[in-house]
């Protein structure tokens, strides 16, 4: 579990509007990690939140469909 790993999956994110759709659409933050797992990007909530901290952006999503602001273009 890394760091770069979330930073890896943010990057993809930015880069893929299918995996941001994926994402976006799910509801909570150990359903992202445990999808995120299953996808081959291994990390912790605690990573998440540090990097997620670091970069100056939340989980929190809005709008309809569901949107995160935590996507690295």
């Amino acid at each position: 579990m890394s760091k770069k790993n979330v930073e890896e999956l943010l990057i993809a994110g930015g880069e893929n509007e299918d995996i941001r759709k994926k994402y976006d659409a799910i509801k909570t933050m150990d359903e992202f990690i445990t999808i995120a797992g299953e996808d081959g990007y291994e990390f912790s909530q605690a990573e998440l939140e540090d990097v997620l901290r670091e970069s100056g952006d939340s989980f929190e999503s809005f709008g309809n469909p569901a949107k995160r602001m935590i996507w690295w273009f």
